[in-house]
């Protein structure tokens, strides 16, 4: 999972929103990266300090966990969950792999959702997921797993973007993405969208609906919420590239990983995500635990949601002969 920064591929670091850096010459802070990237690495220091503020906050909305209400604590799990579907159903399956279609009514409530997930626009993340896909594991890809568990989870946003990154992502066509009338307007309007929905709404209700208190609200059902989902996105980032099997394409680094398909509601099996990326399930095994796909089918049974892509078969177990390691 992945998202870039400003306009045209000239950011800085990637998927954090509001910490976004421009390409520039390399200051007198740099670092020089590990393996094979070829260029000095600029940190940007304004993303090291605000992660290291929200995780510290998130740290402290633990204590507050025992003295808040049951329903602040339902609350915040329910803005989890719709900030994970801004994400896997939205940003990634929708609008990056285009795997199935969505009316505007069910378009529309993804951007909301999206917006509340904060992790930048949906052409933004969209555009370095694609990036990321087309160059995966090599220094055109965002977050490279190949330069370390650190780097691949949340060190790709410490630091300015590789120069292949945004020369390679250049090439790609992204067009599509601002022909849909509800990615432009989430985009004009991001900023407020996110103030609103990632902060404002989900400390309110709580305080407005059972008397919680306005503080308990914000660290438990923004901040922890918050930062409990950005991690969780970036598990796939970094867990499933880099631990469990391969039935599909043991020539990739992508892995199937539980843990990852638990936590991020059925984006794990990201071997086969790799090895096809059409497929509007992002699994073989949809309907055993891909929660995203139960919404998207739950959509599709209300007509919200047409033309879902599926790899057939017979080209599954074709591909798991060929190039799996035998795992399953």
């Amino acid at each position: 999972m992945s998202s870039p920064g400003a306009d045209s591929m000239v950011d800085g670091a990637g998927e954090m929103p509001s910490c976004n850096g421009r390409e520039d010459s390399p200051g007198p802070r740099t670092a020089r990266s590990k393996g094979k990237v070829g260029q000095r690495q600029e940190i940007v220091w304004r993303n090291v300090i605000l992660m290291a503020l929200l995780h510290v906050g998130a740290v402290y909305s633990l204590v507050l966990i025992p003295r808040s209400h049951l329903f602040t604590l339902i609350w915040a799990y329910l803005c989890f969950l719709m900030t994970a579907l801004g994400v896997t159903a939205g940003a990634h399956r929708l609008w990056s792999h285009r795997s199935y279609k969505a009316k505007l009514p069910l378009r529309i409530f993804l951007a909301v959702a999206n917006s509340m997930a904060f992790q930048n626009d949906i052409f933004e993340w969209c555009r370095d997921h694609r990036v990321h896909h087309k160059y995966s594991e090599t220094d055109a890809d965002p977050h490279n797993a190949k330069r370390g568990f650190f780097f691949a989870h949340i060190g790709w946003l410490f630091v300015r973007k590789h120069r292949d990154v945004i020369e390679k992502g250049r090439k790609l066509d992204f067009s599509d993405l601002l022909e849909d009338p509800v990615v432009r307007f989430q985009r004009k309007h991001y900023k407020i969208s996110v103030v609103l929905m990632c902060f404002v709404v989900p400390t309110l209700v709580p305080w407005y609906f059972w008397g919680e208190t306005l503080w308990n609200s914000y660290f438990l059902a923004s901040i922890l919420r918050y930062t409990v989902s950005l991690n969780v996105s970036w598990l796939v980032n970094s867990v499933a590239h880099m631990y469990g099997n391969r039935p599909y394409d043991k020539n990739i680094n992508p892995r199937q990983n539980t843990f990852v398909t638990v936590g991020a509601i059925g984006e794990g099996f990201h071997n086969y995500h790799h090895t096809f990326p059409f497929d509007y399930s992002a699994s073989e095994l949809g309907l055993k635990f891909n929660p995203t796909t139960w919404f998207i089918d739950f959509m599709f049974w209300l007509g919200l949601v047409t033309e879902r892509k599926q790899a057939p078969q017979e080209m599954i177990q074709a591909r798991k002969e060929r190039t799996g390691d035998g795992s399953s």
